[in-house]
């Protein structure tokens, strides 16, 4: 794709070449208007898992913050893609908006930490992921309750492929959107990166058949739960509680190898 510069047409990397040397704020402005359709794909993706009262619109605004911070950022001479580094920080920046203005309701958070433990419980005692049953008597409520548990989280959006997967001291974190691209050309970076790398395939293997293609289909394929839940036969209400489950199992026995 080119562009009309002030005397010529510009592709693309030329008008890397043209912000990374001279900070020309009119190339960066017409790599915002090339890169902006991640943006709106970002937010739609974020959008179909959210409340109804979440804005697309307000979406969109935090993502172009976003994606005007990876622009900036981004050194093109890297062999990676733009597309690769923007992705995820652009997704970045419309989360860590919507929990500034903390938009999931208290009992919403309260639900999601109680499952998260009670699974890590069970993994724990049991050594395998355990049933809807053993996890709903663990939580001494129905398997009726637990599923509208974990509905109301997925669609909350907290349980997400790229949500943080811990912490450590209180700050900083690592998702795994971050073990999908290259950090860095430090030896210990990049023996850490592999090692997180090799965990998560580990750690998906792990995952029954259906969780495994869940998860391709709506972070690969780029399907929506309801177009996942006609593939597998079963309800979208379905589909987005096998999310939440293939979601909080890979989180929870990543922090056990890596923490």
């Amino acid at each position: 794709m080119t562009y009309t510069g002030t005397d010529r047409l510009q592709t693309v990397e030329e008008l890397w070449a043209d912000f990374k040397s001279t900070a020309d704020q009119s190339a960066r402005d017409r790599l915002i208007l090339h890169y902006s359709p991640l943006v709106k794909y970002v937010a739609g993706r974020v959008a179909a898992a959210m409340p109804s009262h979440v804005d697309y619109s307000d979406l969109v605004s935090y993502g172009i913050l976003g994606l005007i911070d990876a622009i900036e950022k981004f050194d093109p001479s890297r062999a990676i893609k733009f597309e690769t580094y923007g992705v995820p920080r652009v997704r970045g920046a419309i989360l860590d908006e919507l929990r500034s203005i903390d938009w999931v309701p208290r009992s919403v958070r309260a639900k999601a930490r109680a499952v998260d433990s009670a699974l890590s419980k069970l993994e724990g005692k049991l050594g395998r992921s355990p049933t809807d049953r053993e996890l709903a008597d663990e939580l001494e409520m129905t398997t009726s309750d637990l599923d509208d548990i974990l509905r109301q989280t997925s669609r909350a959006g907290l349980l997400q492929l790229d949500d943080v997967l811990f912490r450590q001291g209180g700050s900083g974190g690592q998702t795994l959107g971050d073990t999908l691209q290259d950090q860095g050309d430090a030896p210990g970076a990049t023996i850490e990166l592999e090692e997180t790398r090799r965990q998560l395939a580990k750690a998906i293997q792990r995952l029954d058949d259906r969780e495994r293609k869940v998860l391709t289909l709506y972070y690969y394929e780029g399907l929506n739960l309801a177009e996942i839940g006609d593939i597998l036969g079963v309800t979208e209400s379905r589909a987005c509680q096998i999310h939440t489950k293939a979601v909080l199992r890979l989180r929870q026995r990543l922090r056990d190898e890596l923490s």
